[in-house]
């Protein structure tokens, strides 16, 4: 019966919407992904998980979100059009938006990816870290209080927490480039256009 409910009123509109997130968790659910307090999940019709993962509670997938098998994405967390690797874990409050993940990278709590982030396979992204158009290489790892815009970051660098790179001059936005195996201290702010071989 609740194919056919009218919608007359701003009630009943809740009462449908309600309706169909609770199918699309159950049709989850059925499919192999565990959903934590599947009553207080937001999951818009169009996004995908994996079997084998796991949905916390207050957690809303919005938009073409994709996230693969083997994956914990914890209490609170809000994506938005994100592409999520296997056994990516994301930790309680991230929000991110037009953004990927690649395999076995872990993120949060409270990290935010802004459109164009990448982070690439087993990277790390801690607690208050800012990502826009970045790329954050394989093995790489920006754990605590760091902004990164505008950057390519390779393979195996360590980001330092208070790092920022300063990627806006008041009129342009301008790249920073930090290659293989670097290592960024704590507090470092990098005024771009720079490269850190």
């Amino acid at each position: 019966p609740g194919e056919a409910a009218q919608v007359n009123d701003r009630v009943e509109l809740a009462t449908v919407e309600t309706t169909m997130l609770r199918r699309n968790a159950r049709d989850l659910m059925a499919a192999g992904v565990t959903v934590r307090l599947p009553e207080t999940v937001v999951i818009d019709t169009g996004c995908t998980v994996g079997p084998d993962s796991e949905i916390g509670p207050g957690v809303e997938l919005h938009g073409a979100t994709h996230v693969g098998t083997g994956c914990t994405i914890a209490r609170g967390c809000v994506l938005t059009n994100v592409q999520v690797g296997d056994r990516v874990t994301i930790k309680p409050y991230c929000v991110m938006t037009d953004a990927r993940v690649a395999d076995d990278a872990v993120l949060g709590p409270f990290a935010h990816l802004r459109p164009g982030a990448d982070v690439g396979p087993d990277a790390h992204v801690g607690n208050f870290v800012e990502m826009k158009k970045a790329t954050l290489g394989p093995g790489s790892k920006a754990n605590h209080l760091t902004y990164l815009g505008d950057c390519t970051i390779g393979r195996g660098v360590n980001i330092g927490a208070g790092t920022i790179t300063c990627n806006y001059d008041g009129v342009n936005k301008l790249p920073t480039v930090i290659e293989d195996g670097a290592f960024i201290g704590s507090d470092t702010q990098l005024v771009a256009p720079v490269r850190v071989g």
